[in-house]
């Protein structure tokens, strides 16, 4: 490792790629590709004012061709963070990891720039090598990859690279196979705009994999042999899993941290008296390890924490050395759940799961944790060493792209995405207990006019209280999806006859016919609603999906605000 040498060591020396203030940001853009860097810095009489990033590149409007003649001085960050020569290495680490950020100025002792330094820098220069051999493709991947269709436009692609945090994309086409976009392309696109194209035109074709069983190792040399930022991933069938990138090279390396801490503690007494070093290593991998790590005797009395501990529970060493873990208890997890974690460590001499603890000032946080025996030369348990992240932030925003991708931003209820999920576990479900399914298609009556007479807000506001009463009529087991406009589906699982979906449907109707208020505005909408039975209509989600779609307009040919049942439903069902 050479977290111990200065900034300098790994930094590019001299005044970085930079531009005036006034510069377009097509031609910043320009710059940033043919130096094949990835920020520029705006200066202004030689004075540092701000910077722009490929990251910062993915917040172009590329529908609008005037964005890019924007003057790079509006849309950069500033001021620019700084860092002085001499900074150690592990501190730098430290430091993008805390701030969030991806790149720093390096300054001299007169504040002169003399260079700068960038995540990439640290990640290509942390002597990784022997982990990467260690440790294969799949171990990498943190998350599945972002996949986006070929038809999508250029300008959206760029907004969800930004809203998720993903700085490349999976660009899929039936005809011309799979392919790639990343941050870097974004950049050259604002440089030679190509206007909101197709993504499916823009990425990068093949897309250059590796097996997900190859070592680490492999695919940092054919990143850099191919001068590439992604390679796909594939499985042992050929199946394209996943995109890694030079940031997940390092991913989880903290884990073979402490595999490490664990050997060099075990044999502590005989590495002290051959070789300090070693213990020099354990000390610095430690102490410049960005997961807090945790260490107590047998008897579960903390001996020491390190830095990130401090920084992640607000705890200070005095104040935690000597007590127990527990100090950090949530409250959230019972007896057994301890009781299990304690089975398997003690069973396997490691655990690894997520926990809820609390910080000083009484906040919860999710913790992914790795708890790891370390026995003496006889076997004894001498500590338990324990490493830890807070992923918090990282379950909200899974949480946020899940409601994203299933359900409806206004109402809240499932989409069409969910609800296909939800109908084709009802028919197979269906089809195994040999009973009736029913689908609704659910349409306002005379919506549009609202919308037309008092605003669109107000069409939202009703179709928020339109939705909370049909669900109310609805069994806990039943969906309400929105489709998008003013039409809904209603999925309702194992029924025994048609006579309980006719009897939903007049509730829906009737719920529907009270008067709505706005304000100081009654409002009024009827429902039409078609329905179809499975088996009877058909027994796959696309035949019951038009059969009630073609129901629901003879529901509306028949004078509106009233139901029909498809034509193949018997009249005594």
């Amino acid at each position: 490792m050479i977290s111990h040498l200065p900034v300098e060591s790994i930094m590019r020396s001299g005044v970085p790629v930079h531009c005036p203030p006034e510069t377009p940001l097509q031609q910043a853009a320009h710059l940033m590709t043919e130096h094949r860097c990835s920020s520029i810095v705006i200066m202004d009489q030689g004075e540092p004012l701000g910077i722009w990033t490929e990251r910062d590149a993915l917040l172009v409007n590329f529908a609008s061709p005037e964005a890019i003649q924007r003057p790079v001085s509006e849309v950069m960050t500033a001021p620019v963070a700084t860092l002085p020569v001499g900074t150690l290495i592990n501190d730098v680490a430290m430091r993008f990891r805390l701030e969030g950020r991806r790149h720093f100025l390096v300054t001299g002792p007169t504040g002169q720039v003399v260079g700068i330094v960038s995540q990439s820098d640290i990640a290509m220069n942390q002597g990784l090598e022997p982990y990467l051999r260690l440790r294969e493709v799949h171990a990498a991947l943190n998350r599945a990859p972002l996949t986006l269709s070929g038809e999508t436009r250029l300008s959206t692609v760029a907004r969800h690279m930004h809203q998720s945090s993903y700085d490349a994309v999976i660009i899929s086409c039936d005809v011309h196979g799979p392919g790639v976009l990343t941050e870097r392309d974004i950049l050259r696109f604002i440089s030679d705009y190509p206007g909101d194209t197709r993504a499916t035109e823009l990425a990068s074709r093949p897309l250059q994999s590796i097996d997900m069983n190859e070592p680490l190792i492999r695919a940092r040399d054919l990143l850099l042999e191919k001068r590439l930022r992604h390679l796909g991933v594939t499985s042992s069938e050929g199946e394209l899993v996943g995109l890694l990138g030079l940031s997940d090279l390092i991913a989880g390396v903290e884990h073979m941290y402490l595999e490490d801490l664990r050997a060099t503690l075990e044999k502590r007494d005989a590495a002290l008296a051959q070789s300090r070093r070693n213990l020099q290593l354990a000390e610095q991998v430690i102490e410049a390890s960005l997961e807090g790590v945790i260490i107590t005797d047998p008897d579960l009395k903390i001996r020491f924490v390190n830095p990130a501990f401090v920084r992640l529970t607000g705890y200070r060493p005095e104040e935690v050395i000597g007590r127990s873990p527990s100090v950090l208890s949530s409250g959230r997890h019972n007896a057994a759940f301890y009781k299990a974690m304690w089975d398997t460590l003690l069973a396997t001499g490691h655990w690894r799961g997520e926990v809820w603890n609390r910080r000083k000032d009484g906040e919860l946080f999710l913790g992914l944790l790795t708890i790891t025996t370390i026995r003496d030369d006889d076997g004894n348990i001498s500590h338990y060493a324990g490493l830890f992240t807070d992923i918090t932030q990282a379950r909200l925003n899974e949480e946020r792209i899940r409601q994203l991708a299933y359900y409806d931003a206004l109402t809240r209820l499932p989409n069409r995405r969910l609800l296909e999920d939800r109908l084709q576990q009802g028919i197979r479900r269906a089809h195994r207990k040999r009973n009736m399914l029913a689908l609704m298609f659910v349409d306002l009556d005379h919506f549009k006019s609202i919308n037309d007479n008092h605003g669109h807000a107000t069409g939202d506001h009703l179709l928020t209280q339109i939705a909370e009463r049909l669900q109310n009529c609805l069994r806990e087991d039943d969906t309400l999806a929105r489709l998008g406009g003013d039409e809904f589906i209603v999925l309702l699982p194992e029924l025994d006859t048609a006579r309980h979906a006719v009897h939903v449907a007049e509730r829906l109707i009737e719920a529907n016919a009270r008067p709505y208020r706005h304000g100081d505005i009654q409002l009024r909408v009827g429902t039409s609603i078609g329905i179809s039975l499975y088996p009877v209509d058909g027994v796959t989600a696309e035949e019951l999906m038009e059969a009630a779609d073609a129901a629901m307009y003879q529901a509306k040919s028949a004078g509106r605000n009233q139901f029909r049942l498809a034509e193949n439903v018997p009249g005594d069902a």
